[in-house]
Formats: structure tokens, C-alpha cells, sequence
């Protein structure tokens, strides 16, 4: 996915929900902040939409979801998501990175921090997801003491944050 296809998708998202902003979770998310992020980290086909309401999530994702016409014509889909739904650090929302421009109609796209991003996708703790926290680490879109700091805040108990600092530690060893 490229930051045009992430702006056309908050559009889209936007008026079919009628709607003037969401929030982007999920690796897309780092179209945010950086907006010409690598190949590596933009891999997936799929984008991660926070929606107000189950029943928003569900038009939207009816309507630009997998294999829906509209992925079908631009070989990416959107999940609806809740605000319920993401494993996210405490004050996630105060640093979310604005999308909004010409190509979003200006409708608001929010878009996780770079860190926050990396300690929700730590939290799943699946191959994938430390794979592509590892692709940020290598190209320094985040730094090891800061993805410590929120792994410190997620809402995730003592034995994965435990686990999560080992993983961490040990890559940031690998990665010197």
C-alpha cells in the first residue's frame, strides 16, 4: 500500500460512512508519519480502520472490505474495526499522526505514532508483527528506548510483558 492508496481508502471510508475522520491502525498505519515508509514495512494489502460504532465498522467494511468489489478494482481492502477492539499503550490518542490533504477530501485520517504502532503490533506477538517492529528498528523509524517505555504501558499482563522486554532486548542486542 503507498500513502495515496491509505488517503484514498480515508476518503472512501469517510463518505461511505459519512463520516469527517477516523483512525488507522494496524502496519499502515506508518504511512503517517512516514508517508514514503519502505516496501518492507508496506507489504500489507490490507488497511485498519477505527470506526465510532460497530454498525460503521460494518458499512464500511461491507463496502471496501476483502473481496469486495472495491478491492477487487484497487487491489487493497479496509477492516472496520472499534476502538475496543486494538491493544494500544496509555495516551495513544494524544499522539496520533494526522492525515488530511487534497486527496483525503480533508477528511481525517489518524494514524498511530510509530512507537504506538510498534507496541500493539509487539502485543499480538505473531511472527509478522515482530517482523515488521524488527523492519522499524533496522531502518530507525523508532528507537529501542522508546518502544521500551510504551511496552511498559500496554494494558497486557506480567508474563507477556515480560516476554515482550526479552524480545526487545534480545533484538536490540541483534541489531547493534
Amino acid at each position: 500500500m503507498t500513502r495515496a492508496e491509505l488517503e484514498h481508502a480515508v476518503r472512501t471510508a469517510c463518505d461511505v460512512a459519512r463520516i469527517s475522520e477516523l483512525i488507522i491502525i494496524g502496519s499502515q498505519s506508518i504511512l503517517g508519519a512516514f508517508p514514503s515508509a519502505s516496501a518492507r514495512l508496506r507489504q500489507s494489502m490490507e488497511i485498519d480502520l477505527v470506526l465510532t460504532d460497530a454498525t460503521t465498522a460494518d458499512i464500511v467494511e461491507g463496502v471496501l472490505g476483502e473481496d469486495s468489489p472495491f478491492h477487487r478494482l484497487h487491489g487493497f481492502y479496509a477492516q472496520g474495526l472499534t476502538a475496543d477492539d486494538p491493544t494500544l499503550p496509555t495516551g495513544w490518542r494524544e499522539r496520533l499522526v494526522l492525515v488530511r490533504n487534497a486527496n483525503t477530501r480533508d477528511c481525517s485520517g489518524w494514524c498511530l505514532e510509530p512507537h504506538d504502532l510498534a507496541a500493539s503490533k509487539l502485543a499480538a506477538f505473531r511472527d509478522k508483527d515482530r517482523e515488521f517492529v524488527r523492519g522499524m528498528l533496522l531502518e530507525r523509524l523508532i528507537h529501542g528506548s522508546e518502544l521500551g517505555a510504551r511496552l511498559e504501558t500496554l494494558p497486557v499482563d506480567a508474563p507477556l510483558r515480560a516476554r515482550l522486554r526479552t524480545w526487545l532486548a534480545g533484538t536490540l542486542r541483534e541489531l547493534a
